[in-house]
């Protein structure tokens, strides 16, 4: 006879009956994998979110490098017509002044007005109208 009191032994009467096979319930499984398919959604959502930051900032640095180019090059090509401009003003400058020397001389040997000195006069008129001009042109570079 058995002197286990703990261990159960199925009795004749059992053992006629077949034993039913444990039915497992889906929904524990499901449940995993509706976790599993949320999760790497999500991983997916966050990673596209990280790349597109990384994209952003780093079309951001190249845009800002490509504005600073054209800035300096913009800003050597504006030296340059302002330069130009300032030998151009400075030689017309010399060029009225040797005007204005020369019809003042005209004007000290004439004793009366003649072709000569209107033509001088309306030279000179031409020559300070290019000039002022140019010192505009020059104030809208600027």
């Amino acid at each position: 006879m058995n002197t286990d009191s703990h261990a159960v032994y199925p009795s004749s009467a059992d053992s006629s009956v077949p034993r039913r096979a444990v039915k497992r319930s889906p929904l524990p499984f499901l449940i995993a994998w509706v976790i599993i398919i949320a999760a790497g959604v999500a991983g997916a959502w966050f990673y596209t979110q990280h790349i597109q930051q990384q994209l952003a900032l780093q079309i951001q640095q190249q845009t800002n490098k490509q504005i600073a180019q054209m800035q300096s090059a913009y800003d050597a090509k504006l030296q340059k017509l302002e330069s130009g401009y300032s030998s151009d003003m400075t030689e017309l400058q010399g060029k009225v002044d040797s005007l204005n020397e020369l019809l003042a001389f005209n004007r000290d040997n004439a004793s009366s007005k003649t072709d000569n000195s209107n033509k001088l006069f309306t030279q000179l008129n031409d020559v300070q109208k290019q000039l002022d001009e140019l010192k505009k042109n020059l104030e809208v570079l600027k």
